[in-house]
């Protein structure tokens, strides 16, 4: 693995760290590899392991939900290429899923840059999760332990929400879109000035949007 960012783990906004890695699909480079698409890049402990493999079945089952959203999965762990190999084929032959994207077979050096070993795991990775936009900035990083597998519904579930935040230049509630007191509405972002705070009230008496307060407003897109 070739890194040429020296800055370490890296944060929220931060470009993805510019990278060349063997995969299960062969040599390629990040985030080159995905450019003008999403994509979750996603750490697993090891192979041929059964919280990791239930994952990789979840995973793969929600493939074609995150390629409609422009977005791909690229997955990793400390093992070989051939034990990555081997898993997929077990998987494939005994839970009738075939994984059909790249997994990274990590000699250690992806996992150190990205922040994914534990001091007292050994040189498994943890469970991370890294969202990356369309023009490779992350936006989201999750952390799991290792007991814990991941909810991808919800990890699809942030990649969407995140993509009408941009576009919509809005904010969205928890648990959208299923938010207890807005449903599937979102959130316009709150004033900045004295005068705006006062505009957004009288608005709301329009039917514009919706408010509980002038820096609480919500709307249907």
């Amino acid at each position: 693995m070739e890194n040429e960012n020296n800055k370490g783990m890296p944060l929220l906004g931060d470009d993805f760290p510019k990278m060349t890695v063997q995969t299960t699909h062969g040599v390629i480079e990040l985030p080159k590899h995905f450019s003008g698409k999403w994509f979750v890049l996603f750490s697993h402990p090891a192979d041929f392991t059964p919280v990791c493999t239930t994952e990789f079945h979840a995973f793969q089952t929600l493939y074609d939900k995150f390629r409609a959203l422009n977005c791909e999965l690229i997955g990793l762990s400390v093992d070989q290429v051939f034990a990555h190999i081997k898993w997929e084929e077990w998987i494939k032959e005994n839970l009738d899923v075939q994984i059909e994207f790249p997994v990274i077979a990590d000699t250690g050096a992806v996992a150190s840059a990205m922040g994914l070993i534990h001091p007292g795991k050994g040189t498994n990775t943890v469970r991370a999760v890294f969202i990356v936009d369309e023009k490779g900035k992350i936006r989201i990083i999750l952390y799991y332990p290792q007991e814990l597998g991941r909810n991808m519904d919800e990890i699809l579930r942030a990649v969407k929400a995140m993509q009408i935040a941009d576009k919509n230049s809005v904010a969205m509630p928890a648990n959208w879109p299923d938010n207890k007191l807005i449903g599937d509405e979102v959130i316009i972002p709150p004033a900045t000035d004295v005068k705006t705070s006062k505009e957004r009230l009288e608005k709301a008496k329009t039917g514009e949007f919706a408010c509980y307060d002038w820096w609480l407003c919500h709307k249907k897109l």
